[in-house]
């Protein structure tokens, strides 16, 4: 177990007594967010020189995992906004002292989807738009944003050309009712906002080449971490973090039933119907933690002997990852099912893990259809082309 792990559970209390507060408020506590700062998980990622452990990705997953597990809020930014330090080790050096050079421990919130239009200027672009989903943005001060490339008016160029860039606190806003949703609502993942911000040259990143690993290249960067495969890290944070809510669900079910007695007055321990759903659950969802581990360890292994992770062994991992988010998430429905009306109740965590592990599955990440597709047309012989190409 990792130093930043033990951290986290040293606070579970703390982490847990906060969540039903940050739900309420539709963004983490103070409290919370200054346990994830101080356990150093959002260093993880970060390079030894500015103040990281450059860990492990497996270590990463384990302990967003075990975040995740105590409050699903909590985990989900841990996984979401903690990965964003392993892109901008990949960075211009010069915006990685910006962010990093007075304060190791700054967040960057996301997303990546170009939502936004970045036209030329001299030295740089001027940024406009609008992104939904930024998670954790209220303890963020920098952005770490997906934008298209425009032209002299503003519009998309064609065939289309896509950055991520960094935008400072001061040039963008937050949209604070803009985030009201079932599901996951104290990572205060709202719209982020950016007007006519001038975004010099060493704040982007073309995002082509950030996927196919010749940005690290480029940088020089020999670290085993920052030569894994794009589609292989940036999803595992939050499939991590859905791994976690279904353990954090069946740590609850199974201490509401230990106690619980049926309406015929049979204790539920004498129930072999939801014995046996707890049984082939808590499988289902142990399954998909070692299956994701596994291919954490295994792409790291293959990248530190200095080969590289084939597309078709990326679309497998891909694969294993969308499947292990949906399978733990019919596992919480399963014990859900056998939970009994009291789970119902809104002042209770089971119902609050539930909802956050659904809302998980919406995450572009966790979308079966071109993966699958593209999975099975390699394994019969085919090579796939276009958007089945895509997010692999």
């Amino acid at each position: 177990m990792s130093k930043e792990l033990d951290s986290i559970l040293a606070r579970g209390d703390e982490i847990r007594a906060d969540a039903a507060e940050g739900e309420k408020n539709m963004q983490l506590t103070d409290r919370a967010a200054g346990i994830l700062r101080d356990s150093g998980i959002m260093r993880m990622m970060q390079p030894v020189k500015y103040g990281g452990t450059e860990a492990h990705p497996r270590e990463f997953a384990e302990a967003v995992m075990g975040t995740a597990a105590l409050d699903g809020a909590t985990g989900w930014v841990g996984g979401i906004v903690g990965v964003h330090p392993w892109e901008l080790a990949m960075a211009d050096p010069k915006v990685q002292e910006e962010v990093w050079g007075t304060d190791p421990n700054t967040w960057m919130a996301s997303p990546y989807a170009p939502m936004g239009i970045a036209t030329p200027v001299d030295g740089g672009y001027i940024l406009n738009g609008r992104w939904s989903f930024s998670s954790g943005t209220d303890h963020c001060t920098w952005l770490f944003i997906g934008a298209a490339v425009g032209d002299k008016d503003g519009k998309r160029l064609m065939p289309p050309q896509m950055m991520h860039v960094l935008v400072p606190r001061e040039d963008y806003e937050i949209d604070q009712d803009s985030w009201n949703v079932v599901g996951l609502r104290g990572t205060g993942s709202k719209d982020v906002i950016v007007k006519d911000a001038f975004i010099p040259t060493h704040r982007t990143m073309d995002a082509a080449k950030i996927m196919s690993g010749e940005q690290s290249k480029e940088m020089g960067l020999d670290q085993t971490l920052y030569n894994l495969p794009y589609w292989n890290v940036f999803p595992l944070g939050i499939t991590s973090a859905v791994i976690g809510i279904a353990e954090g669900a069946m740590y609850c079910h199974l201490q509401d039933q230990k106690d619980r007695v049926a309406v015929t007055g049979q204790p539920i321990r004498e129930d072999p119907y939801v014995l046996y759903a707890i049984s082939e659950a808590a499988a289902e969802i142990a399954a998909s933690r070692a299956a994701l581990l596994e291919t954490a360890d295994r792409f790291f292994d293959i990248v530190d002997a200095g080969k590289e992770v084939s597309f078709e062994a990326r679309a497998q991992g891909r694969r294993t990852q969308v499947a292990a988010a949906h399978r733990v998430v019919r596992a919480v429905d399963q014990i859900m099912d056998r939970s009994g009306g009291r789970a119902l109740h809104l002042h209770g965590s089971l119902q609050r893990f539930w909802r956050d592990a659904h809302a998980g599955t919406v995450h572009a990440v966790h979308v079966p259809g071109s993966n699958y597709h593209a999975t099975a047309l390699i394994e019969l012989g085919g090579d796939p082309q276009g958007m089945m190409r895509g997010m692999i």
